[in-house]
């Protein structure tokens, strides 16, 4: 095997390993354990981050921080990985914001001048418009942390109705819609799944009274989708081809939107008494797009914040 191609191998082979020992490698690729030993010096002068421990259970291990192995993409492959970086700008919070200029900037820079100048060229003629906001998610990355890991954690969200507050949450997964970051955890205090507004979330830690974790696994992005709605009532609207393209928007209401041939839709599905207040601004935004068959209860809400509305301009 040829020196470059037994050298781009190995580095695979470290990376996926993260732990080995010289004779492994050498047993692997046939070839001496000097030989291992100075390939495994030129990893690290490329960059390659390997330590070595001595001792009868020693060997050589990378470091948390690994370097993955080069990837061979085409011109067409290159710009729209660029791009699909570069649209990550519009957000003020990202989970990883530091990581995602550095690698857009190592991506940019060891292009080709042409690629380079084919962008450069594209950025005014492209975008993937988000609407820029002005709150900060400085939590984000402690919430992935924790989605992935099953931690709980101790939260301060300031609610929209209750005001500030501390809660005790498991964080089932953070998506992005419309500009706003949102985390769907089980909170502890409401015993239910909530959906949290993450710019909300001024203060979060893991929580060190000892809660136990939850198995969440099974939990999909929208709490609708976790768990049965408490006090339900029936939800059930008409809406007009208008209406059904601005509800599919919204991520929440795709397991409850149902979608004729000529575009129109319906709404049918029990959902949380509590949520009325919600549904009440919710649905009067969507104007004539909608029409509401039930429940009465919502209806009359909807008529009240009309005529308050009346009155405030008239």
């Amino acid at each position: 095997m040829p020196k470059s191609k037994r050298l781009m191998e190995l580095m695979m082979t470290v990376n996926r390993k993260r732990r080995f020992k010289v004779q492994e490698l050498a047993d692997e690729f046939g070839v001496s354990k000097r030989t291992i030993l100075r390939d495994l010096q030129e990893l690290s002068e490329l960059g390659v981050p390997l330590y070595s421990e001595v001792g009868p259970h020693g060997g050589y291990q990378v470091v948390r921080e690994r370097v993955l192995p080069p990837i061979a993409f085409t011109e067409e492959e290159a710009v729209a990985m660029f791009f699909a970086v570069h649209a990550l700008r519009h957000y003020s919070s990202l989970p990883f914001e530091a990581e995602s200029a550095s690698a857009l900037s190592k991506f940019y820079l060891h292009m080709p001048g042409d690629v380079r100048d084919r962008i450069d060229s594209m950025k005014n003629r492209v975008d993937f418009i988000t609407p820029t906001r002005r709150g900060d998610a400085p939590c984000l990355a402690l919430l992935l942390d924790a989605a992935v890991h099953r931690k709980v954690l101790v939260v301060e969200y300031e609610s929209k109705k209750e005001g500030a507050g501390s809660r005790c949450i498991q964080p089932v997964c953070i998506y992005a819609n419309n500009g706003f970051w949102y985390c769907t955890a089980y909170c502890f205090l409401r015993q239910g799944f909530r959906v949290f507004r993450c710019d909300r979330i001024r203060e979060a830690e893991y929580d060190l009274s000892g809660t136990e974790p939850l198995e969440l696994s099974d939990v999909r992005l929208s709490r609708r989708e976790a768990a049965e709605p408490k006090e339900p009532i029936r939800l059930r609207a008409e809406l007009s081809r208008s209406g059904v393209q601005r509800c599919e928007a919204e991520l929440w209401l795709a397991p409850m939107l149902h979608v004729r041939e000529d575009g129109s839709g319906l709404i049918d599905k029990d959902v949380s008494r509590s949520d009325i207040p919600f549904y009440t601004d919710f649905f009067i935004g969507l104007g004539d797009g909608v029409v509401l068959e039930e429940p009465e209860e919502l209806k009359e809400a909807i008529r009240r914040r009309l005529t308050e509305l009346l009155v405030r301009y008239r």
